[in-house]
Formats: C-alpha cells, structure tokens, sequence
C-alpha cells in the first residue's frame, strides 16, 4: 500500500487526560482518541469462513459515523484489526462489547457454531501522532498480505481514502 491512501491524519491527537484500567491487559482510554484494536477467535473455533468474515465486515461498518469513525478494518481467518475514533461520547469498550457480541450470537446462530466465539480480551492502543496512524493502517491494509504473500486481492479489508473528511 502507498502512503498516500492516507493522506491526512485525524484531529484527534490530543492532550487530554488519559484513565487506564487493567483486566489481563490495560486499556488506555483518553477523550476524542484514535485508536488501533485487535481481537482474536477464541482457540476452540475453526478459521471464520468467508460468509463469516463478510458478517463481521458488515457488523463493523453498520454504525460508521454514528458511533464511532472507522477509518481501516480488516477481518482475517481468526482475528480482527481495526482503526477507529469513539464518537458522540460512545465508550470504546462499549463499542468493542457491541461488536463482540452482536458477532457472536449471530454467528451461532446463523453459521452454527457452538461455545464461544471470540476471546474474551482485546488487545488495544492509543494513536498518539500522524507517523502512528499512519502505520498503524498501513499494517491493517497490509495484513492480509502479509500472512499470505501470494495474494493479489482480500475483500475483508476496508479503509478510508480521506481520514480528514471524517471530521
């Protein structure tokens, strides 16, 4: 991917005060944050099939520029990257719990699986500058590509050509 499909970064790096709280892993959160997301398929599921990961895409982007702004997104085999700002005091743990769970039931109930979907952990970051966001989506848009050289096009990445058009 070209630097350019991002040309501009968001206003959201920011002084503001940052909490942080600790389950297995600490979460940072700080007001009008950017910020980068992984979550992993639980160990006892098999890969997400194409009409999962089509599910899945289609779950992240449903609230685009109501709850949050999704900037890039990718859905691989048995994990999940996003880039994203909360918006309109929407708490990124919530947003994480909605996604999660929305993915989950229906994915049992649609596809048939059984027990739990996703861990129950998420790993996330704070974008702290341009330079961040930058490489941060670059390596969400690059993912796919990465796990499987040979490929020429994967239809569970998706990105925002214009970060500052979401403003």
């Amino acid at each position: 991917m070209t630097s350019n499909k991002f040309r501009k970064s968001p206003p959201a790096f920011n002084k503001e005060h940052v909490s942080i709280y600790r389950r297995k892993l600490p979460h940072w959160r700080q007001a009008g944050a950017v910020y980068f997301v992984t979550w992993r398929l639980h160990p006892s599921q098999p890969e997400l099939t194409p009409d999962e990961r089509t599910f899945v895409v289609a779950s992240l982007e449903h609230f685009q520029r109501e709850r949050y702004i999704l900037f890039a997104h990718v859905v691989m085999d048995n994990h999940v990257h996003v880039l994203l700002k909360p918006i309109h005091k929407n708490a990124l743990q919530s947003i994480l719990h909605s996604w999660k769970s929305f993915t989950a039931l229906q994915i049992q109930r649609q596809f048939g699986r059984l027990g739990a979907i996703w861990q129950d952990e998420y790993f996330d970051r704070i974008v702290r500058d341009e330079a961040e966001f930058l490489e941060k989506a670059q390596y969400i848009v690059n993912n796919p590509r990465k796990r499987w050289p040979e490929l020429e096009e994967y239809p569970w990445v998706g990105y925002f050509d214009d970060a500052s058009e979401l403003e």
